[in-house]
């Protein structure tokens, strides 16, 4: 505050000054001109109107003016934090909470979104096997934190090489960019294998065994994301009639 009236009194006494200066100048050129004098009551008006007017109007100007300065500063910080709460409601909505993996909307409008930009790749869609077992013997803690280590291992293939969701329960869906179909084989079965070794333990201590059958669809270029999932569902199937934990392509 102190600062602030310092900055007033200094603008205003520039200001009034600067117009004494043209009030100055203006009189010894116009009224010359006029057959008079600057002198006496004349020149003592010519000093003292423009201070007695600029020094209040200047400080006053100047006031406003910071007010209107701090005014747009305080909406410029409060539209700053909207933004980041818009963004951080908007990345909310996109997340499963448990998992950290993409929510099902969100993962279905980026397969759609990679499918309108030509790219090719391998889409997985996994299951975790015998899950309701685990729920119904070591408790709901226990099925979350398995979900929770398997969306884990799911997010490391998150970035610019490809995004992963999870598409319900204890279904999760990858997709990754650019796969051939042999590089999209040894990619799930890294996958099934990483979910395999999670070292779980129930609230007593004892190993939960988890494992993870997938099935597995390589996408062309310009693919149909409902065609592709429905695919790589049918493996999905096909691989749990099989004998779970194993991958089908």
């Amino acid at each position: 505050m102190v600062v602030l009236m310092r900055r007033i009194v200094e603008k205003s006494i520039l200001t009034g000054l600067l117009s004494v200066f043209a009030s100055l100048a203006l009189s010894f050129i116009i009224v010359p001109l006029l057959g008079g004098q600057v002198a006496g009551a004349g020149l003592f008006m010519t000093i003292f109107c423009p201070l007695a007017i600029s020094i209040p109007a200047s400080a006053l100007h100047f006031t406003q003016s910071e007010k209107v300065r701090r005014a747009e500063a305080a909406t410029k910080e409060a539209l700053n934090k909207l933004a980041d709460a818009y963004d951080a409601l908007r990345l909310q909505s996109r997340t499963d909470g448990l998992t950290g993996t993409l929510s099902r909307s969100a993962f279905l409008e980026e397969l759609d979104a990679t499918s309108q930009h030509g790219v090719s790749g391998a889409l997985l869609f996994l299951d975790l096997d015998y899950f309701k077992s685990i729920n119904d013997r070591y408790g709901h803690a226990t099925g979350d934190e398995a979900l929770r280590c398997t969306g884990l291992i799911l997010a490391r293939y998150q970035g610019q090489s490809g995004f992963a969701g999870r598409l319900g329960g204890e279904e999760f869906g990858l997709f990754q960019r650019n796969l051939t179909p042999a590089e999209m084989l040894i990619r799930s079965e890294e996958i099934r294998e990483e979910i395999a070794r999670i070292d779980l333990r129930s609230p007593s201590g004892s190993k939960v065994l988890i494992s993870a059958s997938i099935g597995v669809f390589h996408c062309r270029p310009g693919f149909h994301p409902h065609s592709c999932l429905k695919a790589a569902d049918e493996n999905l199937y096909q691989a749990k009639a099989s004998g779970r934990n194993m991958v089908i392509g």
